[in-house]
Order: C-alpha cells, then sequence, then structure tokens
C-alpha cells in the first residue's frame, strides 16, 4: 500500500465501500432502512395501502355499499309498515259460487256517473260479478246534451246485450244521491225514450240494497255496513228479519261549504247507533273506500281489509272527506275491521231482490 500512489489507494478504497454497499443491500440492508425510517413516513405507507384496495378489496368494498344499501331500503319500508296503528287483521272468507245461475245485467246513475254491473245469480241468491265497468259522466255536471246522454246509454246496453244479458234482464237504478242532481232527470227522461223503466231509490232503501249485497250470511249477526257516496253515506245493519238503515253525510260535503267537525259529529252519532254486537266486523264499499283499499289489495282477492284511518295521506278534497267520514264511522264504532268488497254494489242488491 505505502508503493501505491495516492490516486491508487483512493481507488482501492472506493472500490472496498462499493462492495460493502452492495453486500448490505443483498443481505437485508432494506428492512434494517425501514426500521430506521421516521415514524411519519411509515404512517404515510400505512395510510396510502388503505385507501388504495386492491381488486379484490373493491369487490369486498362494493358488497359493504350494497349491504348499506340494502339496510336503508329495509329501514325505509319498516317506517312505512308501522304507519298503521296496528296490523291488519287477516279476513278469510270466500262467497258461495251461483249454481247454473242467469245473467242479469244493472246500470247505476249515481252521482259521480255511470257505472255497469253483469251479473250471474242462481234461484238462491247466490251471484258472481261477470263484469264491470266504471265511468264518468259529464251528465252529472249538467255540461252533456240530450243526444249525449242517450249515445252513452246505448253503449252501456249494447255492451251488456254482446255480453250475453237477455234486454229483459237489464235494469237501471237511480242512487239516492244522484237523485239530488240536476241532470238525473236528463237520464230518467232518455231512458224513457228507449223504453226503459227506471227505479229510483230513497237513502234507507239504498242502505238496505247495499248490505243484501255486502254482508255475508255468516257475519249477519256480528257485523256493519257502510256505503260511502258521494252524495250520502249509509250505514245499515240486520236487526233481526229486518234491516236498519241510516243517512248521513256524503264525501262530496265539501262542495256545499260544510265543515269537516260538523260531518264527524253527525257521522258519529248516527254510527253510534249500530248495536254493540254488531261491530266486529264492518264490510264498506263506495268510492272513497275504493281507493283506501286499492293502495292496500294484494292481487286480485275479492276482501281486502283497510288499514287504520291515520295510515292515510290522501290529496283530493273528495278523497280527503271521505277519509274523515271513515274515521268517525271508526272511533264511534270501536271497529277495528273495515273490509272492502270488490264485487258488491248497492244496485246487485236490488238486483237481488228480483224474482
Amino acid at each position: 500500500m505505502q508503493r501505491l500512489t495516492v490516486a491508487g489507494r483512493l481507488l482501492i478504497t472506493a472500490l472496498i465501500l462499493a462492495a460493502a454497499f452492495f453486500a448490505f443491500r443483498y443481505f437485508g440492508g432494506n428492512a434494517a432502512l425501514r426500521k430506521l425510517a421516521p415514524k411519519d413516513a411509515k404512517e404515510k405507507e400505512y395510510s396510502e395501502s388503505q385507501t388504495m384496495p386492491r381488486a379484490d378489496d373493491k369487490t369486498a368494498e362494493g358488497a359493504v355499499e350494497e349491504s348499506s344499501a340494502s339496510s336503508s331500503e329495509a329501514s325505509s319500508g319498516s317506517s312505512e309498515s308501522e304507519a298503521t296503528d296496528q296490523p291488519r287483521q287477516a279476513f278469510n272468507y270466500t262467497a258461495p259460487e251461483p249454481q247454473n245461475g242467469q245473467l242479469k245485467g244493472v246500470v247505476e246513475l249515481g252521482a259521480s256517473g255511470f257505472n255497469s254491473f253483469i251479473v250471474r245469480i242462481d234461484d238462491q241468491k247466490r251471484w258472481k260479478l261477470e263484469k264491470a265497468e266504471f265511468g264518468n259522466s259529464l251528465v252529472m255536471e249538467n255540461m252533456a246534451s240530450d243526444n249525449d246522454i242517450r249515445t252513452g246509454l246505448k253503449s252501456y246496453i249494447g255492451k251488456m246485450l254482446d255480453f250475453g244479458v237477455g234486454g229483459r234482464n237489464i235494469h237501471f237504478v237511480v242512487s239516492s244521491g244522484a237523485l239530488k242532481a240536476e241532470g238525473t232527470q236528463k237520464i230518467i227522461k232518455a231512458l224513457k225514450s228507449l223504453n226503459y223503466f227506471v227505479n229510483t231509490v230513497t237513502p234507507e232503501q239504498e242502505g238496505s240494497l247495499g248490505l243484501r249485497s255486502v254482508l255475508p250470511a255468516d257475519y249477519a249477526d256480528n257485523s256493519f255496513v257502510t256505503d260511502i257516496g258521494s252524495g250520502n253515506t249509509k250505514i245499515s245493519w240486520k236487526q233481526g228479519e229486518s234491516i236498519k238503515s241510516l243517512e248521513t253525510y256524503g264525501a262530496k260535503y265539501f262542495e256545499n261549504g260544510t265543515s269537516d267537525e260538523t260531518v264527524s259529529t253527525e257521522v258519529s252519532a248516527k254510527a253510534k247507533q249500530v248495536p254493540n254486537d254488531h261491530r266486529k266486523t264492518c264490510f264498506i264499499i263506495g268510492g272513497v273506500p275504493f281507493e283506501l283499499a286499492k293502495s292496500v289489495r294484494k292481487g286480485k282477492e275479492r276482501y281486502t281489509v283497510l288499514d287504520a284511518p291515520s295510515a292515510y295521506k290522501l290529496e283530493s278534497a273528495k278523497s280527503k272527506a271521505g277519509l274523515n267520514i271513515y274515521k268517525a264511522i271508526a272511533d264511534a264504532t270501536g271497529c277495528n275491521q273495515f273490509v272492502f268488497d270488490w264485487d258488491a254494489n248497492f244496485t246487485i242488491g236490488y238486483l237481488l231482490t228480483l224474482k
């Protein structure tokens, strides 16, 4: 080494240092350097590894998000189901089928328009709805001409004839609420010109006919019937061999400026007359009950149990008014099972009175 020049010594020293450096790297120098690294550097490395998942981690992350979404939807559904005061009670009943019945048709002239029904009825008064058609008519607003009325009526009659109903088995019934409308007399006049007789009914008769169509015999001794129409509401029940029927406000009471409180008070007073032993179930029909049942119907079931009045959030004035009537009846009677019959109508009850 003493014979070497200064430059040679520096060259040999550099080679030794280089060899030592590469040996250090080869035998685990990286791990040692990480141990000597500052704390914040290690925390940065950990943080980056958590915020940048691997491809398989993204799948797991997506599953977590999907699970969270499902939980959110479940919570939302739960809050909606809790809107009712109590769960709806099941109603398990199947109406008896007619045996070799005859087709009969009836057109209801109601306070909101025409409705038609084709029913098969046997000699034991068992019946089945074969076809129903609901339609609004400007007649009730006194905005249709005589010719419009005749055309509309001929259309209803023609459809029944095409279905197989005999001409003599087609009937027309004017609801008690429609009798109060100005345009009703135009309809009656048009029907007479077509050689058809028009049957009119009082509110009490209408309530009695509604009960005939909707109240099953098995429930005659413990239940009552409510028909919430546009022009009036009928509350009826069996009283021995006879039928008791009461009339009160209909769902269009708001058009006359009548307050909800006034209606609720009168409806409650009428409903409280239903005997205590007839308050197990209320069979309910009418336009507003139809709207209430539509939102909770299961499939094509004939009987739908309504939710409690407080569960419904309605928009139209008529629907809100009908809901006020429904609530008054429920509160006054304490009945907690209101069953809507999708097939029944007071005009079908009229057909059941015919021979």
